[in-house]
């Protein structure tokens, strides 16, 4: 997509391992981190995408014109609220035992997938001949809620299953940096 993928090395890290070594890359302990040569680490996809941009030359998944670029930032935040309110239902469930989950802030939660899925299932975006940061941040979400979630969100949401396997068929990265497990 960006013709980077020679110079970019992609390794398994785990989150919850306190010896992984994304914890001494990022004191956040937070999945993705991009190591650059000279040992600087970057973290937020936000960040790395914005370097990958730059070292492909700029424009290319962050749009200089602005109509474009607002656009694709207003779907990477969309997508972004999706990942974040994901990942908050995945940690009550993973660090609360059931009996101490909290309704409210679950639904709370799930509201906001629901209803930002609902949304864009109702005008999925367009693909780009290069896809933009909010196209990678939503191929990013969904295939996060196939991950954790199981693809439920796949039978009320065919137009967005179809936008997904467009954005996979045309970005190959994607499926080779699926997670495993």
């Amino acid at each position: 997509m960006l013709g980077l993928g020679r110079d970019i090395a992609i390794e398994p890290a785990d989150t919850m391992n306190a010896g992984d070594s994304v914890r001494q890359q990022n004191p956040l302990g937070k999945i993705p981190a991009l190591l650059l040569e000279d040992g600087t680490v970057l973290f937020d996809s936000r960040v790395i995408l914005e370097y990958l941009d730059h070292r492909a030359g700029g424009g290319r998944i962050l749009p200089n014109d602005a109509d474009a670029r607002f656009s694709a930032l207003r779907l990477q935040a969309l997508a972004d609220g999706v990942m974040d309110a994901s990942v908050l239902l995945v940690y009550e469930g993973r660090w609360r035992p059931a009996e101490r989950h909290e309704p409210k802030w679950v639904d709370h939660q799930a509201g906001k997938v629901a209803r930002t899925l609902t949304a864009l299932e109702a005008a999925p975006p367009a693909l780009t001949a290069t896809p933009d940061v909010g196209q990678i941040a939503l191929a990013c979400a969904l295939g996060y809620r196939d991950f954790r979630f199981e693809g439920t969100w796949r039978r009320d949401h065919p137009r967005l299953v179809a936008w997904l396997d467009a954005f996979a068929a045309r970005v190959p990265a994607f499926a080779a940096t699926k997670p495993q497990g």
